[in-house]
């Protein structure tokens, strides 16, 4: 076992066990508070700041931008429930897409993003006031109505510190939004290390409890909290892996972790632009049964993500 593991939501660091053991890496359980993660010792330097490249940026641009904003309309009437209009703040805001269907929808919306080419897209091509900045560097007091974590919880070394920055970003009742891979789905549990969601730039895995438990002690009431299945990622992480090694010939054939590793960023996005390359009035008709599946398996809470809407307590 890793020797000087810290758990990041408990600073226990003597009781673990090992979760699952990785080729390169192992993943613990805190045996205080339940918290799975990778030990610090094993943890990748990503450099966020060249998270995308440009390879990348020009998939994305192929795209379909109308596509992209109908996908996160659902994301927006999960939100609008709670609060429905003031100020959006998305961190960690990627391309932009999100935000720019907030801000179509009545949301007044700013974001940050430390990678370079999902910022300059965002800000050039979708005209959006995003900055490109290191959250913990910048100072927000009752600022905002709503903020956004899509997949990026996961990706963050001391998330005690960033949920309580969020908490005083926060205005008083206002609502955070966190999407992470969820730990405790059925696919997780049944493939371990070998989950296409594991790997050395996640370094926490949250479960409904230990998530729970972090909002809870840290000045958050959760409101809601449920299943998120995400088709684009079933198509480029899922689907295109599966695709790929029915195409190779030979009789050893890789296994689908090991073809999974050696897709690029760039080959998925140009693979999900080729899958819905379709008319606009048959991709609405998809996106009308995607939504109805979400919502069927949300109620069923089956899915591989975990989204959880908390609000601000005005008193501690």
């Amino acid at each position: 076992m890793s020797e000087h593991a810290i758990c990041a939501l408990c600073g226990e660091h003597e009781r673990f066990t090992v979760y699952c053991q990785a080729h390169t890496y192992q993943v613990l359980k805190c045996n205080a508070c339940e918290f799975i993660f990778i030990p610090q010792s094993y943890r990748k330097a990503v450099n966020y700041t060249d998270y995308k490249s440009e390879a990348v940026t020009a998939a994305v641009k192929a795209g379909n931008n109308w596509l992209k904003i109908q996908r996160h309309k659902l994301r927006i009437k999960q939100i609008k429930r709670y609060k429905p209009g003031g100020t959006l703040f998305d961190l960690g805001s990627g391309w932009g897409h999100f935000l720019k269907t907030a801000q179509t929808s009545g949301y007044t919306v700013s974001g940050v993003e430390l990678s370079e080419e999902p910022y300059v897209y965002s800000v050039k091509y979708l005209n959006l006031p995003v900055q490109r900045a290191d959250f913990f560097q910048l100072n927000f007091l009752n600022q905002f109505d709503v903020i956004t974590l899509w997949d990026v919880l996961e990706h963050i070394d001391r998330p005690v510190p960033f949920v309580v920055k969020c908490n005083h970003a926060l205005k008083p009742n206002g609502l955070l939004v966190i999407q992470v891979p969820q730990i405790d789905s059925f696919i997780a549990r049944k493939k371990k290390c070998n989950w296409n969601m594991m790997g050395l730039d996640h370094v926490n895995y949250f479960s409904r409890k230990t998530l729970s438990n972090l909002l809870s002690a840290n000045g958050f009431e959760v409101l809601e909290m449920r299943s998120s299945w995400e088709v684009k990622l079933f198509i480029m992480y899922t689907l295109l892996p599966l695709i790929k090694r029915f195409k190779v010939h030979s009789k050893q054939k890789p296994s689908i972790r090991e073809v999974d590793q050696n897709i690029s960023a760039a080959e998925r996005q140009h693979f999900f632009n080729r899958i819905t390359r379709f008319p606009k009035p048959v991709l609405w008709m998809l996106i009308q049964i995607h939504n109805l599946v979400y919502g069927l398996l949300s109620r069923l809470n089956i899915g591989e993500e975990l989204v959880i809407i908390a609000q601000k307590r005005t008193s501690v």
